[in-house]
């Protein structure tokens, strides 16, 4: 059974960056709909107890052609807003530290070279999509886009995993900002939980 990340936060916790309604329609809505449709077909094709990231991982492989669209489209929209919401929290913001700091400095030159690049390739994704913080198991980060509910997961089988995912679905963000996805993209930085991203890159490394 694929759960929904429980919200460690309240839908209007995040004011004024993401807004209520949106938060509530994105999770109610949204990712509970992404999270039934994978689990009605979960035995149908033949995934029941198996994690989401070697579901993702192993998609090109899936042989039963009736599920492998349902699985790709719903099982890719169940993980990325699992990993959405969890990485938003109120009071976050600012930049990461430790080794994931290091790492993005690294690759990047500065974090605030990081989030120029990220925020371009968001802003840049034609239509609805992600775009996403990505890293190897050696540790190696990379920025890649996916359009509608891929992922790295699935498109690189498994090479790349992302560990932060800007949303870039109108629905994420049209009832507060309509058309200006910028903005949206700005006010993302100030709910990004860091500490939970490096979580994800060193779950990822081991």
């Amino acid at each position: 059974m694929f759960e929904q990340v429980k919200l460690a936060y309240a839908f209007d916790a995040l004011e004024p960056h993401i807004d209520a309604l949106t938060m509530e329609t994105h999770y109610m809505k949204h990712h509970a709909a992404y999270t039934k449709n994978l689990n009605d077909t979960a035995e149908k094709a033949h995934i029941v107890g198996q994690s989401i990231e070697d579901v993702l991982s192993q998609w090109k492989k899936h042989s039963l052609a009736e599920t492998k669209t349902t699985i790709r489209n719903n099982g890719g929209g169940f993980y990325n807003h699992n990993l959405y919401f969890a990485h938003l929290s109120p009071n976050a913001g600012g930049e990461p530290t430790g080794v994931l700091a290091e790492q993005i400095k690294q690759t990047f030159s500065t974090f605030g070279a990081f989030k120029t690049q990220i925020s371009k390739a968001a802003i840049g994704q034609f239509g609805s999509g992600w775009a996403w913080l990505t890293a190897n198991r050696e540790g190696s980060l990379q920025i890649m886009t996916s359009p509608n509910q891929d992922n790295p997961l699935l498109e690189t089988e498994g090479i790349w995993q992302p560990i932060l995912g800007i949303d870039v679905w109108e629905h994420a963000y049209y009832l507060k900002y309509k058309n200006l996805r910028a903005d949206y993209i700005q006010a993302f930085f100030e709910v990004v939980n860091w500490a939970k991203v490096a979580q994800n890159y060193e779950q990822r490394r081991k």
